[in-house]
């Protein structure tokens, strides 16, 4: 049931009077007289909000109020009784009551108090929804494949995600570090606290300092007020630090305090600070070797590596391309609303032939491009980027009974066009190609272009 209302009070004329009175605004009303089958409603039906007596038969409807929270905490409770007092009201509010209200005094309160608590309600089931959600995302489930490698990188980050050890994840850009680090975390005792994720490249050695922890007041010019890092916000929860290997060799003696002793100095400040943080951290490059170089501290390297996790390549994995185009394809026809259902063996001939550079972050990348070409209901070969198809030879194209690659190239700038409204600039932007490349294949192909 939507709206739904439940009434627990043993005095029947009351009760019926509120019922009526409730199910004219359109709402759906339930009765209880005493608090045990007030309980009993709760558990068999979904309700959104409770109205009770403080005195009941069976129960004090305060101590009642408390034992509904904790059980059912998206309920609003509002209390009712015949004499309203200042203390009473106080505790009925600490017990979780949305509020507190008198018989006969407060009728005319009644209605909008009960519009305002049905959209706290609303609002609490759309964030429950969404941490639901969330939660099923970052979930190891959520990490398509079944290949042994992405299997035995799975089970490896499952083990540790129950313990508090630093994690050093390996692996190319875009084999899915991020999402790693995130089912780590969800796994872990620490997912209802913070996940924080940051990207050591981003950010110049200064920036980053300032980033990871902080600043007092006055540190330096601009700094008008104390401000948090990366560190302190996510105290009790996980920081995710992404391409570490980028990490400025003077700010990795402070990472290195961090993890040590669990504190740090904040810019301008000379009390440190303590949190309690579980490091995940990131790279593609191979430490070790920059360890040689003297771009990365040994000490450090063996801080983060306590359990160190390789993810594969994509053709590493190339068994499992089919089910992860699958799962882009259906994401991002949803997205856009078209009706694509299925892959045609070419296509998925030409993924498995790839080099895949990007890995995930390229196949999703490209799939998202063919669904916005496509004009039928399965992804063909002619929908597959330019730069994408000039990685194989003609002679290969043939072979494989796909497409020449010159009609294939002039079949994607056509639907690239089409897409665009005939906009070169952004035809081009498209196809990642220079505006003259764009003119001289338009010559090239003879392809006419209707006026903008």
């Amino acid at each position: 049931m939507a709206n739904t209302i439940l009434i627990i009070d043993d005095e029947v004329k009351l009760r019926n009077l509120l019922a009526k009175m409730l199910t004219l605004e359109g709402f759906e009303v339930l009765q209880a007289g005493d608090g045990k089958s007030g309980l009993k409603k709760l558990e068999q039906l979904n309700i959104d909000i409770v109205l009770c007596d403080v005195k009941l038969p069976d129960e004090n409807g305060i101590e009642l109020s408390a034992a509904i929270k904790q059980k059912y905490p998206t309920i609003e409770i509002i209390l009712m009784t015949a004499y309203g007092t200042i203390p009473d009201s106080v505790k009925a509010i600490k017990s979780g009551a949305f509020d507190y209200i008198t018989k006969g005094d407060d009728n005319l309160k009644i209605i909008p108090l009960l519009y305002r608590a049905m959209d706290k309600v609303k609002l609490a089931k759309r964030l429950q929804q969404l941490e639901k959600q969330l939660v099923h995302k970052y979930a190891f489930d959520s990490i398509i494949g079944k290949s042994t490698l992405i299997q035995h990188a799975i089970d490896a980050a499952k083990r540790v995600a129950q313990t508090d050890a630093t994690v050093l994840l390996l692996g190319e850009t875009g084999t899915g570090k991020e999402v790693f680090a995130q089912a780590i975390h969800q796994a872990s005792k620490r997912k209802q606290n913070t996940f924080v994720a940051v990207n050591c490249s981003a950010f110049s050695k200064d920036l980053l300092e300032n980033e990871l922890f902080g600043h007092k007041m006055g540190a330096f010019t601009g700094a008008t007020k104390d401000a948090k890092g990366i560190f302190e916000e996510a105290n009790e929860g996980t920081i995710f630090l992404d391409e570490i290997g980028e990490m400025p060799i003077d700010l990795q003696a402070k990472l290195l305090r961090v993890i040590e002793t669990g504190e740090f100095l904040k810019l301008g400040d000379t009390v440190p600070t303590k949190v309690n943080v579980r490091l995940i951290a990131a790279t593609n490059r191979d430490l070790k070797q920059e360890i040689l170089n003297g771009k990365f501290r040994e000490d450090l390297y063996y801080r983060i590596s306590v359990f160190q996790i390789q993810l594969p390549s994509l053709r590493e994995r190339l068994e499992d391309i089919p089910v992860i185009a699958a799962y882009f394809l259906k994401h991002f026809s949803e997205k856009i609303n078209k009706k694509i259902e299925n892959i045609s063996p070419d296509y998925i001939q030409l993924l498995q032939n790839h080099t895949w550079k990007g890995n995930i972050r390229e196949l999703k990348n490209i799939i998202e491009r063919s669904v916005i070409l496509t004009d039928s209901d399965v992804l063909q070969p002619e929908t597959l980027p330019i730069d994408f198809l000039q990685d194989f030879n003609r002679d290969t194209m043939h072979q494989s009974g796909i497409f020449d690659l010159a009609s294939v190239e002039k079949a994607h700038i056509q639907k690239v066009l089409q897409y665009s409204g005939g906009n070169k600039t952004e035809t081009a932007r498209l196809l990642n190609i220079a505006l003259t490349t764009l003119y001289r294949k338009l010559e090239e192909y003879k392809i006419s272009v209707s006026p903008q």
